[in-house]
């Protein structure tokens, strides 16, 4: 049950609690209300702590690779690092020469 279905549940159960107004024999519009009221916000709660574990797409994930080019008189030095930062610095992967 997503987000959107949770909402919806609980609009719905809203609708039944406050703004029915008919009364039947052996069917209680107002308590269906307030348990779909229930069951939303319990969906809700359910997907959000499902979202907030996953994480995401990060932005420091392990294994990213950056490249750093540094052109100084002619010749441009490309490094390419790659894995976790370690002490604030990164391990060279490879290092060439450009022209």
């Amino acid at each position: 049950m997503g987000i959107v279905v949770s909402m919806l549940l609980i609009a719905v159960g809203a609708i039944m609690r406050f703004a029915v107004t008919v009364q039947g024999h052996g069917f209680n519009v107002r308590t269906t209300g307030v348990i779909l009221i229930i069951i939303g916000i319990i969906g809700a709660i359910l997907s959000i702590l499902y979202w907030a574990s996953w994480g995401g797409f990060r932005h420091n994930a392990v294994g990213r690779r950056t490249t750093v080019v540094s052109t100084q008189a002619p010749v441009a030095t490309v490094v390419s690092t790659q894995g976790p930062v370690a002490n604030g610095e990164r391990p060279v992967v490879g290092q060439r020469q450009v022209q």
